[in-house]
């Protein structure tokens, strides 16, 4: 099947329900097939995202700059773990180890990467599908205004079909799966 990056957060204070989403994302992942490729960290919801693919048997693999290795944050039970010499790479390194992309909620660093996968897209550059995870209305906000840089000719529309959104993890992956096949 398909290597499936998943963009969301790292952060250690976050409410369990996100935790729990990134759980499930994992495991459905896993279910469906596919590869989990994440960011390589071990803590908050990019743990609980591989450790929801190995739970329910799934193939975990994840890139991170070797300085967070040095902060002792990296995944070391991933199935395969790329140490890269810095972000940019680690982000250049997972966008050409997937096939398709999923943004769960996150911070600047899923807004960070989520926006990179997206404006090559809309260069051209690849046709890896892109789906954003609005759970619970997380980025209704963000895609409100991101409206209105297609109303005001910022964006192309087109280039705003390119990011698909879903509310739930199932409905995610299965526009993932119906444009991977």
């Amino acid at each position: 099947m398909a290597n499936v990056c998943v963009f969301c957060a790292s952060s250690r204070t976050l409410d369990a329900r996100w935790l729990d989403l990134a759980t499930e994302t994992g495991a459905e992942l896993a279910r469906r097939g596919h590869t989990l490729v994440s960011g390589g960290g071990c803590v908050g919801m990019m743990g609980a995202v591989a450790d929801g693919a190995r739970a329910a048997g799934g193939r975990t693999l994840g890139v991170i700059p070797q300085a967070l290795v040095d902060l002792e944050v990296a995944d070391l039970a991933s199935d395969e773990l790329l140490i890269t010499d810095g972000m940019a790479s680690r982000k250049t390194l997972m966008i050409d180890k997937s096939d398709a992309f999923v943004a769960l909620p996150g911070g600047l660093g899923t807004l960070d990467e989520l926006f990179e996968v997206w404006t090559t897209a809309t260069l051209a550059m690849h046709a890896k599908p892109m789906v954003l995870v609005d759970a619970d209305g997380f980025y209704r906000p963000l895609l409100d205004w991101l409206r209105t840089l297609a109303d005001h000719h910022f964006l192309k529309p087109a280039g705003l079909d390119l990011l698909l959104v879903a509310e739930t993890v199932p409905e995610a992956l299965d526009l993932l799966d119906t444009r991977l096949t």
